[in-house]
C-alpha cells in the first residue's frame, strides 16, 4: 500500500526585509543591520573554533592514549629493568637476595665471613681503629685475623690506631707485596681464573691498570650463571659495600679497572 508523499518544508527564498528594502533604510536601520551581521559572524567564528578545538582535544587524547604503555607493558618493562640491574650488580645491602649460610663453610671461613657481615658498615673499632676514607685494607686484614691468621713482623696492627699499623696491614699495594713473598699464605689469581675463587678470598683492584692496588675487598659469593659465566661478589670498607659485583666495579664504577684475587690457603 502506497502512502501519500509528505510534502517537504517550503524553501525560503525570500530576502530579509532589511535587504529587500535596502534603499529605503535609514542610517539607524543600517547600523542595526551591521551590528546584527557582526554578531552573526562572531558567533559563527566561535562555533568553528569550538568545534576545531574539540577535534584537536580528541586527537591529542587519542595520541596520548596510544603513546602510553598498557599496564602489562609497564609491568614487563619494570621486571626487565629490575632483572637487568640485578645482573649488572648486586645491591650493597645484606638483603641482596643471597642466603647468608656460613655454616656450610669451614669454621675458620665461617668466622671470617660472620665478622665481615657484622662489621661491613662500621666506622670505628676500639680494637683496630679506623682510617677515614681509606679503611678497605685495614678491614680486610681484620677479617683475616677473625679467620685465624696470626700477626708477624710485617703484618700487624696497633691497638685502636689503624694509622700506626704496619704498611702491609693497611695498604693494598703493601699487602700485595707481602703476599707475593708468602706463597704459603695465599696464591694470586687473575680475573680469568674466577673458577678458582672461593668465599673468604681477597679481591684487589687496580683502577687505572698501573700495577699497584687501589682497593681491597673480601669475596662474599661466587655465582655461576646459566651461561657458564661467573660473578664474584665482595664486601669491604671505604665505600661500605656488601655483595657488590666485581664486574660492576671494573666496568661501571671504574671502567678499565683490573681485578685480581688472593686464594687464601686453608
Amino acid at each position: 500500500m502506497s502512502h501519500p508523499e509528505t510534502p517537504s518544508a517550503p524553501r525560503d527564498d525570500s530576502e530579509p526585509a532589511e535587504l529587500a528594502n535596502a534603499d529605503e533604510m535609514t542610517d539607524a536601520d543600517r547600523r542595526r543591520m551591521f551590528r546584527r551581521r557582526r554578531a552573526l559572524a562572531i558567533t559563527a567564528v566561535v562555533t568553528v573554533l569550538a568545534v576545531g578545538c574539540g577535534f584537536v582535544a580528541i586527537g591529542w587524547a587519542s595520541a596520548s592514549q596510544g603513546a602510553a604503555p598498557s599496564p602489562a607493558e609497564s609491568a614487563k618493562d619494570s621486571v626487565e629493568v629490575q632483572q637487568s640491574a640485578a645482573k649488572a650488580h648486586a645491591s650493597a645491602a645484606p638483603d641482596s637476595g643471597l642466603e647468608l649460610d656460613w655454616a656450610s663453610l669451614s669454621p675458620e671461613i665461617s668466622a671470617q665471613m660472620q665478622y665481615v657481615e657484622d662489621n661491613w658498615e662500621s666506622t670505628w673499632s676500639d680494637e683496630y681503629g679506623f682510617i677515614d676514607e681509606n679503611d678497605c685494607m685495614d678491614f680486610a686484614s681484620q677479617s683475616l685475623i677473625a679467620r685465624g691468621w696470626v700477626e708477624d713482623d710485617e703484618w700487624w696492627y696497633a691497638v685502636g690506631d689503624a694509622y700506626s699499623s704496619s704498611a702491609a696491614w693497611r695498604s693494598s699495594t703493601a699487602f700485595m707485596e707481602y703476599l707475593e713473598a708468602r706463597p704459603d699464605l695465599a696464591t694470586m689469581l687473575t680475573d680469568d681464573q674466577r673458577d678458582q675463587v672461593k668465599i673468604g678470598d681477597i679481591v684487589q683492584f687496580d683502577w687505572d691498570d698501573s700495577g699497584d692496588r687501589d682497593h681491597t675487598g673480601i669475596v662474599t659469593a661466587v655465582v655461576t650463571n646459566d651461561d657458564g659465566s661467573i660473578d664474584i661478589l665482595y664486601a669491604g670498607h671505604t665505600d661500605a659495600t656488601w655483595d657488590r659485583s666485581v664486574d660492576y666495579a671494573i666496568s661501571e664504577m671504574h671502567p678499565g679497572g683490573v681485578a685480581t684475587y688472593w686464594s687464601i690457603a686453608g
